[in-house]
């Protein structure tokens, strides 16, 4: 009779300090209803940069550390304890953890966010990976199998890897779902970076806006330029105050120091009755014109991370070949092959002292 394992070790790349990783094997417990997954690949987030170069603030770096980078990735299955995943099988790595699933227990039983029926990335007492929860960077990643996505044969590596971008542009715009299948509903973004980007591809491909309802904003003119499926703008060319053009839903993916001039424009920017998604990032608190948000009886909305079910409906999504090259924009040249803690060093001080564009990908050989 074969053994069944309960644990398996992993190689770990554990970030203990800003700037300073260290291999190390950690024993990962598998429990019925979960799979291991070999990562193939992963891509580098700004969030995985910011406790890489130590940008968070000392009191969160100190709750979060030592952990594995890395939330971006596919892999393969190589054990399973669920009739639902088969060995073998690529996977989309869905890094949110929701309680529910993790401790095997009812949304009612885990906490009362789950239980009022609220999207499960929004869990009290769920886990984000590489987040104070090990991350994509190890060869051995033990999840629910609810959240090991399967990934059609034909589509490749580089597509599904940008699928969790993709889903938190999903996630944010199930807000205003109805509003975007109106064919007279305009779309603002402000952001030319690969969120805004991302965000911008989405409303394209998947809800069929074109660029007589879609404007994106943005800062750099390289960046800008890239966007040629909306409509664009430079915010320092443009006057949001005295501006007769509108739109009807704003979607903000700057964060940063640029969020308070991005909202506050975007408010400016916003028609009466409209709808102010934001999605950047910010350590700080930011000021807003709370003024023109009731007089214009604005509704905002705060959007974090994705679930389970918006992977399921990105991947679908994906398999349209016009929207598949559109996100190929953010793909680099060549990959950066990672089989050793020092080639992740590496890779992550590039992508720390280069910020461009296109994402950071790493193909790994363990």
């Amino acid at each position: 009779m074969t053994q069944i394992r309960n644990a398996m070790q992993s190689r770990t790349f554990w970030l203990l300090q800003p700037g300073k990783l260290e291999e190390r094997s950690i024993e990962r417990e598998i429990k019925d209803g979960e799979v291991v997954i070999e990562p193939s690949m992963a891509s580098v987030c700004h969030a995985d940069i910011r406790y890489y170069a130590g940008l968070r603030k000392p009191e969160a770096m100190a709750k979060k550390l030592p952990m594995a980078l890395l939330h971006e990735g596919i892999g393969t299955v190589i054990e399973s304890r669920s009739q639902e995943v088969q060995v073998g099988e690529r996977v989309v790595i869905v890094p949110n953890l929701p309680g529910h699933l993790v401790e095997a227990k009812t949304k009612e039983e885990c906490c009362l966010t789950c239980g009022k029926g609220v999207a499960d990335n929004y869990c009290e007492n769920g886990h984000f990976m590489g987040s104070g929860y090990d991350g994509i960077a190890q060869s051995r990643v033990v999840v629910p199998a609810a959240c090991a996505v399967p990934i059609p044969a034909d589509m490749p590596d580089e597509i599904a890897v940008l699928s969790e971008l993709c889903t938190v542009s999903y996630h944010a715009l199930s807000h205003v779902h109805q509003k975007l299948l109106s064919p007279n509903t305009t779309v603002a973004i402000f952001g030319d970076g690969p969120v805004g980007y991302l965000t911008a591809a989405m409303v394209r491909y998947v809800y069929g806006i074109d660029e007589l309802r879609l404007t994106v904003f943005g800062a750099m003119p390289e960046k800008l330029e890239q966007f040629k499926f909306a409509a664009r703008h430079l915010v320092q060319n443009f006057d949001f105050s005295s501006s007769k053009v509108g739109a009807d839903i704003i979607i903000e993916c700057t964060g940063g120091k640029f969020s308070e001039s991005a909202i506050n424009q975007g408010i400016d920017l916003a028609n009466r009755g409209g709808s102010l998604i934001l999605m950047g990032v910010t350590e700080e608190r930011v000021p807003i014109n709370t003024r023109d948000i009731l007089e214009k009886g604005l509704t905002l909305y705060g959007s974090s991370r994705s679930s389970v079910s918006d992977y399921h409906a990105v991947i679908k999504a994906l398999e349209n070949p016009a929207y598949q090259q559109a996100l190929s924009l953010v793909l680099p040249d060549t990959l950066i092959s990672v089989s050793k803690v020092e080639d992740f060093d590496e890779a992550m001080k590039s992508a720390s002292a280069h910020r461009g564009w296109q994402k950071t990908i790493l193909d790994f050989k363990w």
